[in-house]
C-alpha cells in the first residue's frame, strides 16, 4: 500500500528531523555515548569483517527475494521475512521486533507476523560462558559462586541467564553476554546506517515519513546499544528499584555491583512464575483481579509518575510472586519520558475526551509524530472520524488494540513518524492489555485504571490543574462528563474498596476547595450550564405554547444546555 500525502505548500513543507533534533526532543532521556553514527569509527578497524557481513546480509536478502517472488499471500511473505530476520542474528531480530510496532513503516499483516519473532537462540558452550565470567570477574568462579550450573535457564541472541548461588547462599541470576554479539551488532548498525543514507532511502523517508531514515536507525540503535551494556542495565534496575521503593505490590531485583561489568550482570533471583500462568497463580492463592489492578497501577506509575518505564514487559519478563507481588526482570530496554512529554500526553488525552480534534492534531506535532511546519489541517477530519469510530461503543469499553489498529491507517495517509520511545509506549500498553485479557477476558482498562488515575488527577498538582479542562467545555460545565467519571469511580470502587474510593473523593474535594480559582471556574461553569438549560426549557415551552415545532428559537436563545454530549457507557 502506497503512502498518500496531502499537498503542502512550499513555505509550509515539513523539515526533515535531524539526529540533533532527535537528541533534543528526548528531554531528560539519557543518550548512550556510543551512538550509531559514531560506530563507523569502530568498524573501520575491521573493514574486511564489515564486507563479509554485508555479503551475508545481501545473500539472505537475495534468497528472500527469490523465495517470495511467486508468493501472493501477504501473510506468507511476512512469515518468510520473520524467519530470514531470525537467521541474521541479534540486530535483525531486534529490527523485526521494532518493526512490529511501526505502523508508519509496515502494513498490519506484516506487523502481526513479526510479533511472533522470538529472541531465542541455541546456548553457547558451557566452557565459553565460564571463560567470560572468569575474565569479567578477574578471579576464579569458585571464589564468588558456591554453585554455578552447566546449563542456562534461558538463552537469547545477545546473552544467556544462569541460576547460580553465591558463597553465603544467596540465589542470583547471572546474565552473560554472547561472545561476538557486540561486534556483530556494531557492524550491522553501521551497514543499516549506510543503507538508510543512500539516495533512494533518503527520498523514501522525505516523501513518506517526513524525516531522514537515518534518524529511525539511530533511534533503534540507541536502544540496542544500551541492551548490550549490562552496566547500563544495572543502572536501569537500580532506578526502577528506587522508584518502587516502599511499594508493597512490586518486586525488582537488586544488583550486585561488585560482580557486574559491561558483559556480566549479577542480580538477585526472583522466584516467581510467568504472569500468565493461571494455574500456578491460583496455586499461590493469588486474587487474579487484584493482581491485574496492581499491574495496571504499576504500569501507569512508570509512564505518568516516574517517566521511566519497562520497554519489554512480555510474560517472560513479568512474574507473579508467591505473595501476589508483580516482579519485573530484564531492564535492558527501558525508556524515559521527559516532563514535557508527560504533560503533552496528558493534554492529548484531555483533548481526545473533549473531542477537540484541532488540538489533537497539534498534539501530534508536540509529541514528535509530525514535523514542525507541516500543514495539519487535512489531519483534523481524519482524526475526528477515526476517534469516533474507535470509541463508538462507549468509552468505558476503550481498548488500546482497537484504537491502535484504527489509528494505524492514518500513517498511510499522512506523513506521520512514530518516535521510537512512543513506539515502545504503544508496545508496552498493548502487551500489558494482552496480559490482562489473558488473565480475565472481561478486562476493561478504564475500570482497572480508575483508582490510580483518579488519585493522580485529584492529588498531583500536574494533573489536578487539568481538572477544569476535563469538566468544562467552552466555559460550560459538562454534566455528562461528570456522570461518566462518577460511574467509572463506582466501578473502580468495587475493585479497590470503599475506603480507597472515599479517600480519593476526599482528595478531590480538598483540591477543589483549596484553590479559589478552581472553585470560581467550576461555579461559573455550572451557572452558565444551568442558565443555558433553563433558557432551552423556556424556548421549548414557548414554542409549545405558540404551536411551533421543537427547536424553533422564538426567544433567540439556544435550546441545548451547551454541554458536550459525551460518550455512552453502554
Amino acid at each position: 500500500m502506497g503512502m498518500k500525502l496531502w499537498p503542502v505548500s512550499p513555505w509550509k513543507r515539513s523539515p526533515l528531523l535531524s539526529y540533533e533534533a532527535l537528541e533534543s526532543e528526548r528531554g531528560m532521556c539519557k543518550v548512550n555515548p556510543r551512538s550509531p553514527r559514531r560506530i563507523a569509527d569502530v568498524v573501520r578497524q575491521d573493514p574486511l569483517g564489515v564486507v563479509r557481513r554485508a555479503g551475508v546480509i545481501t545473500n539472505q536478502a537475495v534468497r528472500l527475494a527469490i523465495a517470495t517472488r511467486d508468493v501472493e499471500d501477504e501473510r506468507t511473505k511476512a512469515a518468510m521475512l520473520r524467519d530470514a530476520l531470525a537467521q541474521l542474528g541479534p540486530c535483525f531480530v531486534k529490527v523485526g521486533q521494532a518493526l512490529a510496532n511501526r505502523p508508519d513503516v509496515l502494513p498490519p499483516v506484516a506487523m502481526e507476523e513479526l510479533t511472533r519473532l522470538m529472541d531465542q537462540a541455541e546456548p553457547f558452550q558451557r566452557q565459553t560462558a565460564r571463560d567470560i565470567v572468569l575474565k569479567e570477574l578477574g578471579k576464579p568462579l569458585e571464589d564468588v559462586f558456591e554453585k554455578f550450573p552447566d546449563e542456562p535457564v534461558a538463552a537469547a541472541s545477545i546473552g544467556q541467564v544462569y541460576r547460580a548461588k553465591l558463597i553465603g547462599g544467596a540465589e542470583v541470576a547471572v546474565k552473560v553476554q554472547r561472545p561476538g554479539a557486540k561486534d556483530l551488532v556494531e557492524k550491522d548498525l553501521a551497514l543499516l546506517r549506510w543503507i538508510a543514507g543512500s539516495p533512494p532511502a533518503k527520498k523514501y523517508g522525505r516523501e513518506n515519513l517526513g524525516c531522514d531514515l537515518q534518524v529511525i536507525v539511530d533511534e533503534f540503535g540507541e536502544t540496542l546499544l544500551e541492551e548490550l551494556d549490562y552496566e547500563q542495565e544495572a543502572n536501569n534496575m537500580r532506578d526502577f528499584g528506587n522508584n518502587f521503593k516502599g511499594d508493597p505490590n512490586v518486586a525488582v531485583p537488586f544488583v550486585y555491583p561488585e560482580y557486574t561489568t559491561e558483559r556480566l550482570l549479577v542480580m538477585s533471583w526472583l522466584d516467581g512464575v510467568r504472569c500468565t500462568d493461571l494455574d500456578a497463580m491460583r496455586g499461590f492463592r493469588i486474587n487474579i483481579d487484584e493482581f491485574i489492578q496492581r499491574g495496571v497501577a504499576s504500569g501507569l506509575r512508570q509512564l505518568l509518575e516516574f517517566g521511566l518505564f519497562h520497554g519489554d514487559p512480555h510474560p517472560g519478563n513479568v512474574f507473579a510472586m508467591p505473595d501476589g507481588r508483580i516482579g519485573y526482570v530484564d531492564f535492558g530496554n527501558v525508556v524515559e519520558i521527559s516532563q514535557t512529554n508527560k504533560e503533552a500526553l496528558l493534554d492529548a488525552v484531555i483533548h481526545a475526551m473533549n473531542e477537540d480534534y484541532e488540538e489533537m492534531a497539534r498534539d501530534f506535532v508536540r509529541l514528535g509524530f509530525i514535523a514542525e511546519g507541516t500543514d495539519i489541517r487535512p489531519l483534523v477530519p481524519a482524526l475526528q472520524s477515526t476517534w469516533r469510530e474507535s470509541v463508538g461503543s462507549g468509552i468505558a469499553d476503550f481498548s488500546f488494540r482497537d484504537v491502535t489498529n484504527k489509528f494505524s491507517a492514518l500513517v498511510y495517509l499522512f506523513p506521520i513518524r512514530i518516535p521510537a520511545r512512543f513506539a515502545l509506549v504503544i508496545r508496552t500498553l498493548l502487551t500489558q492489555e494482552g496480559i490482562c485479557l489473558t488473565l480475565n477476558p472481561q478486562f476493561r482498562f478504564l475500570e482497572a485504571a480508575y483508582p490510580y488515575t483518579a488519585k493522580r488527577l485529584l492529588s498531583d498538582p500536574l494533573y489536578s490543574s487539568r481538572l477544569c479542562q476535563i469538566l468544562i467545555k467552552g466555559g460550560v460545565f459538562d454534566w455528562e462528563r461528570l456522570h461518566t467519571l462518577v460511574l467509572l469511580s463506582m466501578q473502580g470502587a468495587r475493585k479497590s474498596g470503599f475506603w480507597v474510593w472515599a479517600s480519593t473523593m476526599l482528595d478531590g474535594v480538598k483540591v477543589v476547595f483549596n484553590d479559589p480559582r478552581t472553585v470560581r471556574d467550576i461555579a461559573l461553569a455550572m451557572l452558565r450550564s444551568l442558565r443555558l438549560a433553563f433558557r432551552g426549557m423556556a424556548s421549548a415551552w414557548w414554542a409549545f405554547l405558540r404551536g411551533q415545532r421543537p427547536g424553533v428559537e422564538p426567544l433567540g436563545v439556544p435550546t441545548t444546555h451547551g454541554a458536550t454530549p459525551g460518550y455512552s457507557l453502554a
